[in-house]
């Protein structure tokens, strides 16, 4: 049995020196012919530096287009996988049993499998006889990252509007459909995963005409997963989507519509000619700010960065002109040329912030390390807003705005995968507007700046709280049509209204699953609070999974708000502070008192936990003392002798729950976050 291991371990330690001569073997090869391999890997799969002559793309061979979409309909499968990869052979075709996506670079994308950053990527196809230059926006599908979505659109003509042929039309498409007709873009509908057994291409493009009027013959039949059909997508942006307005020899006008940062080169803007021509070394001025600067660097991302001589009227690429600080790229601005002012570009809305949180280090001592963190990654993020704010429990932090509670989730998780940060995130809010009775107003976003009761009162300061609404948009099949009016309802819903998406001829179809089948659009106003915590979860859940939303801001209404304080023995905690509706006091109050007993360890003394509003106590729990025992030494001698230590453990306990404090662990605050 010995002398068979022994020969079994020398043939594996054979194998392996065998494997090992083989790797050295192929490296000196590789290093003999390693500029061979690089120039033939250049010429087939990518244009040289030398190639890339951007006189040879006027604007007749130009087409800027995005894809637009509800979340996971396969706009980067579409972009990433097949377009970029095999059709027009811009990136190399990736090696069988790997994941190496190209347009969703970030960690949580990959992990999530959503997109979250709007990428850019230029692409070479010939078509005719002519070399046609394609530059590509791949936008974020979730209600969160709608910003994204309209200032990529700003610099585009066209767009790819993309359908799930398993789960049709769906609230978010209908949203991004109306911006980018706003925008006056040609929209081409393309129907995805026609490939999956549960794919009903015949019914959403029925959807499609009901929804969007759009002829079922100009819909695209694709899978992106497999290919096919996937070419005739690249002719209908060449064929139908017009080409870009602009005049080599006019003033240089350029708009920029994204940005980003790097430690060495500054900020790096992303910029689409209008007119003019821009080259190395030209000095531009920003109409926004009227800073001037030099160009030191340009090109196209291809979609890495390409640097190129020049960017010529409608061609789209990154330019680095030393511009250091992240808040002098607004976007939305207009450059020039030094000297050569021209007419301001209409930009579009600043990013406003929907849900606020207050964001704190672990340990106090990393305040410092945090909010360099938090700075370096809203260079990267420009819809974040930062104020610093501190808390009596939780120390020194910052507090922090964002589009929506997805974005809240994802920033976070950037900030402890790209900086190793370890965070404490408070329960989120909405900003409220405080009317006050000689006419002013403000804008309050932390509950501890809200006003108390007695605020509210006659003779009191306080006029009125206004609260955010939204205006949602709920798809839904019909069966669960009535537990969908209940949930809103449940939320303070009002003028709810709702009207059937689908034609009665293709509703009816046979096979049409649950899905598709008798869909019905609702629309509703609800608080903007009343979205932000458990309601998506609320919505698939009673759904089955099968319902889509999305929302729009609908500006603030008037509304009976009280704010509710937490006490641990009898010390408030403004960290744990809350604004709720006055109708939920009660119930808000009771379970969170409920919460918090079970988290809270018990301690040498009584501790009562209350929920205030005012000086009101709404709900109540005590958390009884740990004992020890006392008498345990006691082994004889008069009752009295017992009873003199009970008394001093008492008195002792008594003083202690006077000047005792409690130190609320961190799963007190990371419960905030999970659903009621």
């Amino acid at each position: 049995m010995q002398q068979n291991w022994r020969q079994a371990c020398l043939r594996v330690f054979d194998r392996h020196q065998k494997h090992a001569f083989q790797q050295c073997s192929l490296r000196h090869q590789r290093r003999a012919f390693s500029v061979s391999v690089i120039c033939f890997s250049a010429q087939k799969h990518t244009p040289s530096k030398a190639a890339v002559r951007m006189e040879d793309f006027p604007c007749e061979v130009i087409r800027n287009f995005s894809v637009i979409a509800h979340i996971d309909h396969g706009k980067s499968t579409l972009a990433d996988r097949y377009v970029l990869r095999r059709l027009t052979g811009t990136i190399s075709k990736k090696v069988k049993g790997s994941n190496q996506q190209v347009l969703d670079k970030l960690k949580v994308e990959r992990e999530r499998g959503i997109t979250v950053k709007a990428q850019t990527a230029s692409m070479f196809h010939q078509k005719d006889g002519a070399n046609y230059l394609l530059n590509l926006i791949d936008t974020p599908g979730h209600v969160d990252f709608s910003w994204e979505v309209a200032r990529s659109l700003a610099a585009c003509q066209g767009a790819l509007l993309l359908v799930d042929a398993s789960q049709g039309v769906q609230a978010q498409s209908i949203s991004v459909f109306h911006v980018a007709k706003e925008k006056g873009l040609t929209i081409i509908p393309v129907l995805n995963k026609i490939d999956l057994p549960a794919a009903q291409p015949d019914l959403v493009a029925a959807q499609i005409q009901s929804t969007f009027g759009i002829s079922p013959e100009d819909v695209i039949h694709i899978s992106a997963k497999t290919g096919k059909g996937v070419e005739n997508v690249l002719e209908a942006i060449i064929d139908r989507i017009p080409p870009p307005s602009g005049e080599p020899a006019a003033l240089l006008k350029a708009f920029l519509f994204d940005s980003s940062y790097d430690r060495y080169r500054g900020v790096i803007s992303l910029m689409s000619i209008q007119d003019g021509v821009l080259r190395k070394g030209d000095k531009i001025a920003s109409c926004y700010t009227r800073k001037k600067y030099e160009v030191t660097e340009l090109g196209i991302m291809y979609p890495e960065e390409e640097p190129t001589d020049c960017l010529r009227p409608g061609q789209v690429g990154f330019v680095a002109c030393s511009m250091k600080e992240s808040a002098e790229a607004h976007i939305g601005d207009t450059f020039h040329r030094v000297g050569h002012p021209v007419e301001h570009m209409p930009g579009f809305k600043p990013a406003k912030a929907m849900v606020y949180a207050g964001i704190y280090p672990v340990d106090s001592n990393d305040f410092i390390k945090l909010e360099e963190s938090i700075k370096r990654l809203s260079l990267t993020d420009r819809s974040v807003e930062v104020t610093r704010e501190t808390s009596s429990a939780l120390g020194q932090g910052c507090r922090l705005g964002f589009l929506g509670t997805l974005h809240m989730d994802v920033f976070r998780q950037r900030l402890e995968d790209e900086y190793d940060a370890s965070v404490i995130i408070t329960a989120p809010t909405v900003p409220y507007q405080v009317v006050h009775r000689d006419g002013s107003t403000a804008l309050v976003s932390n509950p501890t700046n809200f006003p108390d009761p007695a605020d509210f009162a006659g003779g009191g300061r306080v006029k009125a709280v206004l609260e955010p609404i939204v205006k949602a948009s709920i798809i839904v099949p019909e069966k669960y049509f009535s537990a969908m009016m209940d949930l809103c309802f449940e939320h303070r819903g009002t003028d709810l209204d709702w009207h059937p998406m689908d034609v009665n001829a293709a509703a009816e179809s046979e096979g049409a699953g649950d899905a598709m089948s008798n869909r019905v659009l609702m629309t509703v106003t609800l608080p903007l609070a009343e979205i932000v915590t458990s309601f998506f979860d609320k919505l698939k859940s009673r759904s089955s999974g099968f319902a889509s939303f999305d929302y729009e801001d609908a500006g603030y209404e008037k509304s009976d708000l009280r704010k509710m304080t937490f006490l641990l023995n009898h010390r408030p905690v403004d960290a744990l502070a809350l604004i709720v509706h006055a109708r939920s006091v009660d119930e808000t109050g009771r379970f969170w008192v409920e919460k918090l007993f079970k988290i809270i360890p018990r301690q040498l003394f009584e501790v009562p936990i209350q929920a205030a509003v005012g000086n009101t106590i709404i709900a109540r729990r005590t958390l009884s003392a740990l004992r020890a025992d006392v008498t345990a030494g006691l082994y004889g001698g008069h009752y009295e002798r017992k009873l003199k230590h009970l008394q001093n453990q008492k008195e002792s306990k008594r003083k202690m729950k006077r000047v005792g404090r409690i130190d609320l662990p961190q799963e007190a605050f990371f419960d905030l976050l999970s659903s009621k």
